[in-house]
């Protein structure tokens, strides 16, 4: 067996132990598992909301008053909204839709993110420079307030709110990544690839950017929690359209605000919806970052 088998073998040994060791670390960890519940129960919900939901969440099903909105009941666990729909109905489907915008916008920011920072740790030099400066122009401006921005430019929409989260989120993936390229760059198996004449493109494409994809990927599930919750503050501002029919969370409770005194509950479910699915994103979240992280390590 030659020398450059041996060392593939150990490293793919203790690539194998780490991963045994987080999945270990994570069966272990009751928070991880109490997220992964959340999670998966979320994702249920959201992928089954067609078959769960008793009633259709944008066709009336009671009689409602301004003065008299009818609360929980055996037919309507949740009760009916201001226009008679069945509420219980329309957070099931507000999970789908709360998905849809969480992985979209996830999957927009993770793309753009990459790019840039594949660029400026690939590069270095004034690439470098340049790019973290529109990076760091970009993080001095408040998530929320950058995403108002972004989404009231484009319009109002469910479009706008997912570009605008992806927005966002860019320069957050974008450090990331560089500063793992950056630190993998200067490990010895890169230096050792150097000095044997290996192509630059090859050990970065297919080594340094590889290697430094995990935290991106621990940084998106917790990505995914801020997203949910972004997009519910768009949507309560307004920005995510004006078409009632779709029963997004967030525009949910700014449809209740009138009715907080008759009927205080149509805030609660779609408000604790919101928070169990973005906790179990979190915690979830946290547990990857401690189990594959050893900085982070119980």
């Amino acid at each position: 067996m030659s020398l450059a088998q041996v060392e593939g073998a150990a490293v793919e040994e203790a690539t194998g132990g780490l991963g045994r060791d987080a999945w270990r670390r994570l069966r272990r960890d009751p928070v991880a598992i109490a997220g992964f519940v959340l999670v998966v129960a979320f994702v249920a919900v959201a992928l089954l909301a067609p078959w769960l939901a008793p009633y259709p969440p944008d066709k009336p099903v009671g009689q409602v008053t301004p003065t008299s909105i009818p609360g929980p009941s055996a037919e309507h666990w949740f009760g009916l909204d201001d226009l008679g729909r069945d509420e219980f109905s329309r957070v099931l489907w507000g999970a789908r839709w709360s998905l849809v915008i969480g992985v979209v916008s996830l999957l927009l920011g993770l793309a753009g993110g990459t790019l840039i920072g594949l660029l400026a740790g690939a590069f270095g030099g004034w690439v470098d420079t340049a790019v973290m400066r529109l990076v760091d122009m970009m993080l001095s401006i408040p998530g929320l307030l950058f995403a108002i921005g972004v989404a009231a430019m484009l319009g109002a929409g469910l479009d706008a709110v997912m570009i605008a989260i992806a927005v966002v989120n860019v320069p957050i993936f974008a450090r990331l990544l560089r500063g793992q390229m950056l630190a993998q760059s200067r490990s010895d198996y890169v230096l050792a690839a150097t000095a044997v004449g290996v192509r630059r493109r090859r050990i970065v494409l297919g080594h340094v950017l590889p290697n430094s994809l995990t935290p991106v990927i621990v940084q998106g599930t917790l990505t995914l929690a801020t997203a949910i919750v972004e997009a519910a503050g768009l949507a309560f501002l307004g920005l995510s359209g004006n078409d009632p029919s779709i029963p997004e969370w967030g525009r949910m409770l700014a449809d209740t605000q009138r009715y907080l005194a008759s009927a205080p509950l149509l805030a609660v479910f779609p408000g604790l919806a919101i928070v169990f699915a973005a906790l179990g994103f979190t915690l979830l979240g946290e547990s990857l970052r401690e189990a594959l992280d050893p900085k982070y390590r119980r």
